[in-house]
């Protein structure tokens, strides 16, 4: 990517998106296009082919789609498969019949079987069956990284797909019924704190192990991606079977039990924190092997308590409204 081309970011205004776009432009690359939901629905399709006929941009980051945590996934997965295979078709298809350079279509680590071996490697992929309570949205993503395989193969295409690990960072979602981990963690301590409760009750045994990614490292790494050199990012798509597809993770994990303590001491609640086993746990353990990205140079920069810093500071500065549970 170089000044004065232009870069398409859908979803600009999410987590990922928003961070892709500081990274843009911390690397004073200024000529984006941005639309909001409002302004371009990218589940209608004559709608994202009029858009691409008229802006034709050079490269793409995908980062638009409905996201959710465990609760949004089990309550609501007729909507996520819905919206998020819609948007796919439709950006992925448009962006082959304008000639896009380079696309990278933001996927998902939920991706990857339940009980895969860790750490998890990209070819790992489609090798067992899937966490059930969000098997909707991972089909939808898997379809993705299908799709963009499929255009490569066929019509030449550099579509890449990214597998990113647990995110949080500016700007997430703080629902309690529907966001993800981290800030349903965060936002489930600052409700604890400042109604003074003395206890908090988490769902799941709090043994399962996540590992996290604050998201402007995974806005770093998608841009490293989109600047590679032909050759090298071209032997990331993919030969023979081998889907397009990259890791994107620190390489480390922990479980939710010390999670969830390291959330209490940044917040600021100093009660009791108890676990609900008769709430669902999701996949036990989700470790992505991500040495592609490391032999490619890239770290990440933000440790954990840094982050969950960062991301609280975040929430209380933009006044977020957390409903009473």
């Amino acid at each position: 990517m170089k000044a004065g081309e232009k870069i398409y970011v859908a979803g600009h205004r999410g987590l990922v998106g928003s961070a892709v776009v500081r990274k843009l432009s911390q690397e004073g690359l200024q000529n984006l296009v941005l639309r909001t939901h409002q302004e371009l629905d990218l589940t209608d399709e004559p709608t994202t082919r009029r858009f691409f006929e008229q802006e034709r941009p050079d490269y793409v980051f995908l980062a638009a789609g409905k996201v959710g945590g465990i609760g949004a996934n089990s309550t609501l997965p007729a909507e996520f498969i819905h919206h998020n295979l819609y948007i796919e078709a439709n950006v992925l298809h448009n962006s082959y019949r304008t000639r896009v350079r380079r696309l990278l279509f933001m996927g998902s680590s939920c991706i990857y079987p339940k009980l895969c071996p860790q750490p998890i490697k990209e070819e790992y992929l489609l090798s067992g069956a899937l966490e059930f309570t969000n098997r909707a949205n991972a089909l939808a993503k898997i379809a993705g990284v299908e799709m963009c395989g499929a255009y490569n193969r066929q019509y030449g295409t550099q579509f890449l797909a990214v597998m990113p690990t647990n995110l949080y960072g500016p700007g997430d979602n703080y629902d309690l019924e529907h966001s993800h981990v981290v800030p349903a963690l965060i936002a489930r301590m600052h409700q604890a704190k400042t109604r003074g409760d003395k206890k908090v009750v988490l769902w799941g045994t709090g043994a399962p192990y996540r590992e996290l990614l604050y998201s402007d490292d995974l806005a770093d790494a998608c841009v490293l991606l989109m600047k590679l050199p032909d050759e090298a990012f071209a032997s990331l798509l993919g030969a023979g079977e081998a889907f397009p597809l990259v890791n994107v993770g620190c390489g480390e994990d922990l479980t939710i039990r010390e999670l969830a303590t390291t959330v209490a001491e940044v917040v600021g609640f100093q009660g009791e924190i108890a676990f609900d086993p008769s709430r669902p746990d999701g996949t036990p353990r989700k470790l992505l092997d991500v040495s592609k990205m490391f032999q490619l140079g890239w770290r990440p920069r933000t440790s954990l308590r840094e982050g969950l810093v960062l991301a609280y500071r975040d929430m209380l500065s933009r006044k977020v409204t957390i409903a009473q549970s």
